[in-house]
């Protein structure tokens, strides 16, 4: 294995440098740091694919790290014979800097390889790739997003033939293969256009929208109650300037909704994303531009997706006449309860009905379930987990699922997506709340409801940023400090137990190890406080951050409010 130093040398000397990617790299001649930060490893091929800033070099996303995974990948798939390849892989993209080129270059490395490939036109939501992937029965999906990251970053995620992420083991075989291939000589490529003319590379577009979309509307539990109120009831749209700006509009036209405002300068297809800092639905500061039209229009709804629409984040009027934010936790509650009542009025409610959460979801989600006879299980946190979940479901015929969701404004209903999908969760949302508008409600007033039959739970999810090579070494350091040497007390709170879900464990102050939990091998350590709070700590597996979870139940929001705020100060302290 090369030294960093050599590595960066290797690529300077590499004639698959272009002129500007030699002049960029040959910049930092005389930065040490700069040079050990972009060639001291590679980026890291996981079940997520990869994800980094775009730039020149080894652990940066660039056309050459995605033509070397892709040959990888490439490789992985002719393993499983020439009817995988035949079957082929669907690729797509987002609207991000350099999506387009990375994608055509994915697709040229894999037609190289005798991989049929389908790519789509243009830009599209995330979960119509993973629909693709099932709807023509291809053996792999490629889809290049950095999700909800900032604008410089890109990524490269991965999906197998049930439409779902790349499990554990395909992901491994990927990144063995990495390290055996050279990244500048053995990779194969081919032209797009060459590629396209015999054959080997075909456009999709239209007619899959139209496929998926037929799903999608499947999934309307009441249409009838939008058309009911649709000359009054008003949404406001953002796409943050990405790939949800057609799909999403569609769904919502279909179900009938009349009032539609999409936000105009954020339909603007832009990688820069010049409206906002961040392109999070999670952020409520990215909503400005979308409550000022909401305010004009007399919006009862603002919905918005993330660049590649797998998340969606809502605001709501409150009776201030304000726009609030729903939370992740929140409106997978509201729709879990929807979805389970609406379906209990109309007859539809299946047998053996399921709800899948993962560790870091609120419970109120397992009250809502429990209490309406809903089966609960609990997954590690991606959707590849709860794919996994559903297959298992439909091999054995146990239970049949509602929804899944996580914190992080994604959420998953339907057999068609593996994976989350803001186009339906879109669709089904903006139903929910013409359900409670005919009722004279907003979903605040829904939501309110149910934390007085439910009970008071409340969450807080907080991102302790630690970039580059320092940051990496020092989120390794708080895991295995707070494993060497767990806390007896957090916030003033007893430590009753402890679930480290990496080695399965479950342990017990004085005690030790007590038991096992249902599920191992994530790196999340669960605390167990005695007032019933969860302090979650888990390293971000996209991101250079730590993901601090704390949930509360309580008496009012008040008391869940001060038990957060006990215990905050204690988590914020990892990052001094």
């Amino acid at each position: 294995m090369r030294s960093y130093k050599e590595e960066y040398q290797y690529w300077l000397d590499s004639p698959a440098l272009d002129e500007e990617e030699w002049k960029e790299l040959s910049a930092i001649a005389d930065d040490e740091k700069e040079i050990e930060s972009r060639f001291y490893a590679p980026l890291e091929f996981g079940t997520a694919g990869l994800r980094g800033v775009m730039a020149t070099g080894l652990n940066r996303m660039n056309v050459h790290i995605i033509r070397w995974a892709t040959q990888a990948f490439a490789e992985v798939v002719k393993a499983e014979g020439p009817e995988a390849c035949e079957r082929g892989v669907v690729v797509c993209y987002d609207c991000r800097l350099n999506s387009a080129r990375f994608a055509h270059e994915a697709a040229g490395v894999m037609a190289a390889n005798g991989v049929r490939v389908r790519i789509f036109d243009a830009l599209r939501p995330t979960p119509e790739l993973s629909f693709a992937v099932i709807h023509y029965g291809a053996q792999a999906g490629i889809n290049i997003t950095a999700s909800h990251n900032p604008r410089e970053y890109n990524g490269y995620k991965v999906y197998w033939s049930d439409g779902a992420q790349l499990p554990p083991q395909h992901a491994a075989a990927v990144a063995d293969k990495m390290s055996q291939i050279d990244l500048f000589k053995d990779v194969q490529r081919m032209d797009f256009d060459e590629a396209v003319s015999q054959g080997l590379i075909t456009v999709i577009g239209a007619e899959t929208d139209e496929a998926f979309l037929a799903e999608v509307m499947k999934m309307s539990v009441n249409s009838d109650i939008v058309r009911e109120v649709a000359d009054d009831f008003r949404i406001v749209y953002t796409p943050f300037h990405g790939a949800g700006y057609k799909l999403v509009p569609e769904a919502l036209r279909r179900l009938g909704v009349k009032h539609l405002y999409p936000e105009p300068k954020q339909m603007v297809i832009d990688g820069n994303f010049p409206t906002v800092k961040s392109p999070n639905p999670e952020n409520p500061e990215g909503f400005y531009l979308a409550v000022d039209l909401a305010k004009q229009v007399g919006s009862d709804l603002i919905i918005g997706t993330d660049p590649d629409s797998d998340r969606v984040g809502t605001m709501v009027r409150g009776r201030d006449g304000e726009y609030h934010t729903i939370t992740g936790n929140q409106m997978g509650v509201l729709l879990l309860d929807y979805i389970i009542n609406a379906k209990k009025a109309n007859g539809t409610m299946p047998e053996n009905p399921a709800f899948i959460k993962t560790i870091v979801t609120t419970n109120m989600g397992r009250e809502v379930a429990e209490r309406n006879g809903v089966h609960v299980d609990e997954t590690f946190t991606g959707f590849k987990f709860m794919a996994e979940k559903l297959a298992e479901y439909k091999r054995d015929g146990s239970y049949n699922y509602l929804l899944a969701y996580e914190e992080s404004y994604g959420y998953m209903v339907g057999d068609y997506v593996r994976d989350k999908d803001a186009v339906t969760a879109s669709m089904l949302i903006a139903e929910m709340a013409a359900s409670y508008f005919k009722q004279g409600m907003t979903l605040a007033d829904a939501l309110e409801a149910l934390y007085e039959k439910y009970g008071y739970f409340g969450e807080l999810t907080l991102n302790l940023v630690m970039p580059g090579l320092d940051g990496l070494e020092k989120m390794r350091g708080i895991m295995a400090s707070l494993r060497a040497e767990p806390p007896k007390e957090i916030g003033g709170a007893a430590v009753l137990g402890m679930r480290d879900y990496q080695s399965g464990t479950v342990s017990v102050a004085e005690l030790g190890v007590v038991g096992k939990t249902p599920i191992a091998g994530s790196n999340v350590l669960y605390f167990e406080l005695d007032d019933g709070t969860a302090f979650i700590v888990r390293p971000s597996g996209t991101e250079p951050k730590i993901k601090i979870y704390i949930l509360a139940q309580g008496e009012s929001h008040a008391d869940c409010d001060k038990r957060i705020a006990r215990y905050r100060a204690f988590a914020e302290s990892f990052n001094k």
